[in-house]
């Protein structure tokens, strides 16, 4: 890899692996996000996604191997400066905000990446694209509101939104259409392609093909801690490497960018 191509990427994993005691649960893994690139991370439980997250927000050190964020080493890093660059939608940063402040408070924290937005002081701009982003998200109606109001698939399109407003050079999502009924899941999706053209690089995991947005350009299926494919979205989500990816043999189809698997379950003839 040359220097400008260094220059180029948001996240390098090399050869990285986690353990816990003697026990690996990631790896060792490979894996290389660029700029502009939307990546999905696919897998049954137990495969290692939220362990790979861990290590792509500096939340976790690899035992062994390397792992860069936004051109920073871990182990060489100061992590909280670091994390403050990366967005992150998941459901324990939701369950953490006090849910009696209203929706828009919630993403003015985005600014810094704290929980409550005390101590700060907003500009009209702040607010104005705070209002902005919550438009874009489909959540302009409960801006007023307290987010304990909010339906579970309004909470994540309002912490996407809080994501979009630190401006952060990273995003990752963890399961955020995790528990969503089918219109929430939808209202989520498209909050996510509308906004791809302002999202930075973005990691999304998730166990679903159906959970994929338009917009992701690449996938990584993994497997007990290891990735079964990884590249350009299209060569990665065939039969072949879904089925290995699962365990079970799985038909992959795509309409209009979006994605669906179907098992055969069917017990061989003989």
């Amino acid at each position: 890899m040359t220097s400008d191509d260094a220059r180029h990427q948001v996240l390098e994993i090399r050869d990285a692996t986690v353990r816990i005691g003697r026990t690996a649960i990631l790896g060792p893994i490979t894996l290389t996000v660029g700029a502009g690139e939307s990546w999905v991370i696919l897998g049954p439980n137990g495969a290692g996604k939220t362990t790979l997250l861990d290590l792509a927000c500096a939340m976790r050190h690899p035992t062994s191997g390397t792992v860069e964020v936004l051109g920073s080493r871990l182990g060489t890093a100061d992590v909280r400066a670091l994390r403050s660059r990366i967005g992150f939608v998941g459901h324990h940063v939701a369950d953490a905000i006090p849910a009696h402040l209203p929706v828009v408070d919630i993403v003015l924290t985005g600014k810094l990446s704290t929980l409550v937005p005390w101590m700060q002081s907003f500009s009209e701009n702040d607010r104005r694209t705070a209002a902005e982003l919550l438009e874009r998200v489909g959540c302009t109606p409960m801006s007023a509101r307290p987010l304990a109001s909010c339906s579970q698939g309004e909470r994540q399109r309002v912490m996407l939104a809080r994501a979009l407003f630190g401006r952060a050079e990273l995003l990752l999502l963890d399961e955020p259409m995790a528990g969503l009924d089918l219109p929430g899941r939808e209202l989520l999706l498209d909050a996510l392609s509308s906004t791809a053209d302002s999202a930075p690089p973005t990691i999304l995991v998730t166990h679903h093909l159906e959970e994929i947005p338009r917009t992701v350009t690449h996938a990584a299926l993994m497997r007990a801690g290891i990735a079964v494919a990884a590249g350009p979205i299209e060569a990665v989500l065939t039969d072949e490497h879904v089925s290995a990816c699962f365990g079970i043999a799985v038909s992959v189809s795509s309409f209009q960018g979006r994605w669906r698997g179907h098992a055969d379950l069917t017990p061989a003839n003989g």
